[in-house]
């Protein structure tokens, strides 16, 4: 079904209905539909790499690790898609969203770094069941993680740090978030190592 340019405001039912037979995804804020634009190759890697390590550990647990294509609803007028939800509780009532995850992650490009830092960071924080909200940025390294146990007060790791998921008990490295992401400080880091060892 295509969504009409034309129409103002959508229902909630209007929208979940749509968007299941959608060819493009979109994110819903009451009543309003925002068409999500393309993902660049350093995007996808982040995602990649951090669905490979968060999946990994999950293995043999009740937990789920989603990568972009499953919604989160936030409120009663708000619909998301994160970069990568981890969901521990079973949502039996929809295959096609969440609304217990305990762990989002957004990977920040120009065109959604505002609402993911303002709007999204407000409605993602207020969910009981989120423990942990994470931005990553993919033109720099620096990884942002917040969690409820600190009372969401930020928290900044860069390449050569170890990451805790404190939510699902994992430490992983930044350079695996990182891996084969091109970019200059990923750049500069490894090429320090590599004078450093001669």
């Amino acid at each position: 079904m295509n969504w009409q340019p034309a129409q103002n405001h959508y229902s909630i039912t209007e929208y979940l209905n749509n968007e299941q037979d959608s060819d493009s995804k979109h994110e819903y804020i009451d009543g309003q539909v925002y068409a999500m634009a393309g993902a660049s190759k350093n995007h996808q890697r982040i995602i990649s790499n951090l669905v490979r390590l968060l999946s990994t550990h999950l293995k043999n647990t009740p937990c789920d690790t989603f990568a972009s294509d499953i919604k989160v609803k936030v409120s009663d007028f708000a619909f998301f898609y994160p970069d990568v939800i981890v969901a521990c509780e079973p949502d039996t009532d929809n295959d096609y969203y969440t609304e217990q995850p305990l762990i989002i992650v957004e990977v920040l490009s120009k065109s959604t770094r505002r609402v993911d830092e303002t709007t999204k960071r407000r409605l993602y924080q207020s969910l009981p069941s989120l423990q942990e909200y994470v931005l990553i940025e993919q033109d720099i390294v620096d990884i942002e993680i917040c969690r409820r146990s600190e009372g969401w007060q930020p928290e900044h790791y860069f390449m050569g740090d170890g990451i805790v998921f404190a939510a699902i008990e994992l430490t992983v490295s930044v350079n695996e978030i990182y891996e084969r992401v091109v970019n200059d400080d990923v750049r500069t880091f490894f090429e320090t190592l590599a004078n450093n060892a001669h």
